[in-house]
This record gives C-alpha cells, structure tokens and sequence, in this order.
C-alpha cells in the first residue's frame, strides 16, 4: 500500500475539496479509499455563487461543508471507509490546551479549517507539537511570507504539510494571514482513520 503526495487547488476556488480530499489522503493509503468519496466532495462543494451569478466562484458555504462532514461520518456507518467525521462551529474553532483541535491533531487525525489569506480560504491541520501547528495550504506557494517571519514555508514533507504556523496566529478575530478570525465565522471539520487514531484503549501516552 502506498499514500499520494498532498494536491494543490487547481484554480482559485477549489481550496474546499482540495483540502477535504488532501485530509482524507493523508489520513488513508491510497488503496483504501473509494472513489465514490472524490466524487461526492466535488458534488457537494464549490456550491456558492459570486455577485455576477457565476457558479463555484464563491468558493465552498459553511452548510456544504456540515452536510460533507455528516455524510461522511454515514459512509463510514455503512462499512465503506473507517473513517470519523464531525463539522464544529464558532468558539468551538480554536488552537489551544484542551481544545476541539488540539485533541484530534495530538491524537493522529487532521482538520479542515477554514481561516484568512487574503480572502475566506480552506487548509488541512496534519500536526501540532510545542506550540507549532503543521498545516496543508492548498494555495502553491514556495517563497517565504516577507512581513510574517514567523511562518515556516515547507517543501519537503509532500504527504504531511507545507507550513508550520506559530498555533497563536490562527486564534486571532482579526483578518490577518491564518486567522480563524471572528468567533461567529469560525468552522471546521474533524477527521481521523478509526484504525490509526489514538484512544485511552489504545495507548497511555496521550495522557501523560
């Protein structure tokens, strides 16, 4: 069995699916996964319109994103993919000790964020460890960011992350590069593989 490197968008609209798709990737061996999942997250996302009446290129709404997550969590029901789902809103969204993501990321699963870059944009957490978040951008970019020194652009872990983020860059209200941004616009969705990810029964370290 083998994994896929992580995709990039393929046009300024796509970061949805492609984030959705990068996680599911990155959480499965590529034998695992079914087709039916690559069509139905291009089904259900790239749902909104832009002011002109074009279709998609508004991107993906809050509501494709809830009804992706539920319908994954009822694919995995039926035996299809052992995989675990669910879509979380407002001050649920945030980086920090005892929070919704810290747990699925320190447990070995990913998140589906969705944050600021210089518009309303979709990434894929992978990791978090002393502070610093490992993050999937699917936007291609290879130069450093000039006035955030602080972000690590990574070209050399293709099925894992691109970027390393300081975690308190993301928690800001403010629209700034990775922000989660107003509490009220804040969502995410919640995955892991059922067979990889950590639990009490599992192991003993996630405690400690």
């Amino acid at each position: 069995m083998a994994k896929n490197p992580l995709h990039y968008q393929l046009t300024e609209y796509d970061c949805g699916p492609t984030a959705m798709l990068d996680a599911i990737s990155y959480l499965f061996q590529r034998e695992e996964i079914p087709p039916e999942i690559i069509r139905n997250v291009m089904l259900y996302c790239l749902d909104c319109y832009n002011m002109e009446g074009a279709p998609g290129k508004s991107g993906t709404s809050h509501m494709a994103m809830m009804f992706l997550s539920n319908w994954l969590k009822q694919f995995s029901r039926v035996g299809q993919l052992p995989v675990t789902s669910e879509y979380i809103a407002e001050n649920q969204v945030h980086l920090g000790k005892g929070g919704r993501l810290d747990d699925i990321l320190t447990r070995g699963g990913a998140a589906v964020v969705r944050l600021w870059l210089d518009e309303w944009h979709y990434v894929m957490l992978s990791g978090i460890k002393d502070g610093m978040v490992y993050m999937f951008d699917p936007y291609f970019r290879d130069t450093p960011y000039e006035d955030y020194p602080q972000v690590q652009v990574v070209l050399h872990q293709p099925f894992a992350y691109n970027r390393i983020v300081p975690a308190d860059m993301f928690n800001t209200t403010e629209l700034s590069l990775y922000a989660l941004g107003p509490v009220e616009e804040r969502e995410a969705v919640l995955l892991g593989n059922q067979n990889t990810l950590l639990t009490a029964e599992k192991t003993i370290e996630y405690f400690i």
